[in-house]
């Protein structure tokens, strides 16, 4: 039995990268996506495309998560369109990176905002939901610099260690309602965001991987997919790092 079938699961960011991967597995599973982009109209017009050729139902939402009000028109959209929410993925992020001594007010705020803000808007506003019909899933996309924390990386690595702090204290909050909350923690993923860095650095990063290699989206996105599933049931308030060993 397939258990994510029929499903409704919002995505936000999901017009590109981990988030787009995770729109597309969801998709072949059989639930309704919707997704928020905040800029890329045409790549989520792409994904659109993609998605109806699977033969389900999906939902584009243009959407800043640092904007409470914004999240709020999601979730409305949402359940006016599907009545119910089942799955969220928190995924819309950001990097500004550059040295602390070198960050502006804006690169911290911004990042912060999006990230962290952002995972609390899109959460606050699909909790009530949950908790009403006792039964959910949220899955928040953290990061392992959130976990070791990188250099260049402080308002990144805050953001993200603030999700892993989110996801524990609401998997408590929520698990007597059946609401489960698990955080993804990638490394290095093959994505834009990673692609933009030099390529003898990004060689370097590579080699300092057990397995030698970068991750795909597509790899997390399975993992999410699990996480979202029957099977994954008794999981919740776990962090599960995805890094290919990198945190050992």
């Amino acid at each position: 039995m397939n258990s994510i079938k029929n499903k409704v699961v919002i995505i936000s960011g999901g017009s590109r990268g981990i988030g787009r991967a995770c729109c597309l597995a969801f998709a072949r599973a059989g639930a309704k996506v919707v997704f928020t982009y905040k800029n890329s109209r045409a790549e989520a017009e792409a994904l659109v495309k993609e998605i109806e050729k699977l033969k389900t139902e999906v939902l584009p939402l243009q959407a800043d998560v640092k904007d409470f009000d914004q999240c709020k028109k999601v979730s409305e959209k949402t359940r006016e369109t599907f009545k119910t929410i089942d799955i969220l993925i928190n995924n819309a992020g950001i990097t500004r990176d550059k040295a602390l001594m070198m960050m502006r007010k804006e690169d911290w705020q911004d990042v912060i905002d999006t990230n962290l803000g952002g995972t609390f808007n899109m959460t606050r506003h699909c909790i009530t939901t949950f908790l009403k019909q006792k039964k959910g899933c949220i899955i928040n996309i953290s990061s392992v610099s959130g976990i070791a924390g990188i250099a260049r990386q402080t308002n990144y690595s805050a953001s993200k260690a603030g999700i892993i702090g989110f996801t524990r204290s609401l998997a408590k909050e929520t698990a007597s309602y059946g609401v489960r909350v698990n955080a993804v923690c990638p490394g290095f993923i093959d994505t834009d965001m990673v692609n933009s860095i030099r390529e003898d650095i990004k060689e370097t990063i590579k080699e300092s991987i057990p397995v030698k290699r970068l991750g795909t989206a597509e790899e997390v996105a399975g993992l999410c997919l699990y996480l979202a599933g029957e099977k994954a049931a008794y999981i919740t308030g776990e962090i599960i790092k995805m890094d290919g060993g990198l945190t050992v």
